[in-house]
């Protein structure tokens, strides 16, 4: 059974079609109380390994000549150095004769993390719902993902390191910012200030979330997983990082934790604690 699914299509066994008549009353309800102008959640997803399933930095590196990267490339990687080191990734792809469409070829290879985009439509359909993004990726892998599969528009704003394709075809690549206030973060990015920033921006704009719900997997998830209070969300992905550093030390985390494995269940937790809670008021 796919995620999302028809309620009609053949080989749902009873149970699928009463969990989808559900979930159908569920985003039926949210787009009620949206209506009348109810309660407001954001969503927060990391892009790699999260919406989709892989690292897109790491999967482009196939493109090299003999799907390797040379040792002086190689060097150059470092924990806080991961931007620099894929600026001289792309330039060492421009200088292989690897093309932007090859890179934006290669990009399309790339499997959605199951259930992720029905999750995606189920979150906008619903109502109520606000999307972002906050990666370590760029620009250009994550815009043209998502605009190539459809689900762009679902997405409310992307936060990113910004790059672009030169007049010559080279990828360059800058940080979103440099920090050095969040040791939890890489020099380039603090999703949890961003998110902070983002939340304070929506709150001018006359926007106020009962909710944030943050969807992560690795390192980098830490920091905004922590700044999340106890009526917020934090779904780790399963068998990845977040979901170990937090096991760790539970006492560091404010927010309820819901471990996850596929898009349908976050939409499962999602929908029920968001949605039927307003139902109920």
């Amino acid at each position: 059974m796919e995620d999302g699914g028809s309620p009609c299509t053949v080989g749902y066994d009873s149970s699928d079609i009463c969990l989808t008549r559900r979930q159908l009353k569920i985003e039926e309800t949210a787009r009620t109380l949206s209506a009348k102008g109810m309660r407001k959640h954001l969503v927060v997803f990391d892009f790699d390994h999260t919406i989709i399933d892989a690292n897109s930095d790491v999967y482009i590196q196939k493109l090299a000549p003999n799907g390797e990267l040379p040792p002086e490339i190689k060097e150059r990687d470092s924990p806080n150095g991961w931007t620099p080191f894929m600026r001289a990734v792309f330039h060492f792809l421009y200088d292989s004769q690897v093309q932007p469409d090859d890179i934006l070829d290669c990009l399309l290879e790339i499997k959605f993390v199951d259930g992720i985009i029905d999750l995606l439509k189920q979150l906008h359909k619903a109502g109520g719902f606000e999307v972002v993004i906050i990666s370590d990726s760029n620009s250009v892998f994550i815009e043209h993902i998502m605009q190539a599969s459809g689900v762009r528009a679902l997405v409310h704003e992307i936060f990113t390191n910004y790059a672009f394709f030169d007049a010559n075809g080279c990828l360059q690549i800058s940080e979103y910012h440099i920090q050095n206030w969040c040791k939890l973060s890489s020099v380039n990015l603090c999703k949890g200030s961003i998110m902070e920033e983002y939340l304070e921006r929506r709150r001018k704009q006359g926007v106020n979330f009962d909710t944030v719900s943050y969807v992560g997997d690795g390192n980098n998830d830490l920091c905004p997983s922590l700044r999340l209070r106890p009526c917020d969300l934090i779904f780790p992905r399963v068998d990845y990082p977040l979901a170990k550093h937090l096991a760790k030390d539970p006492e560091r985390v404010k927010a309820k934790v819901h471990p996850w494995r596929t898009g349908s269940d976050i939409a499962n937790v999602l929908l029920k604690n968001c949605v039927v809670t307003n139902a109920a008021e």
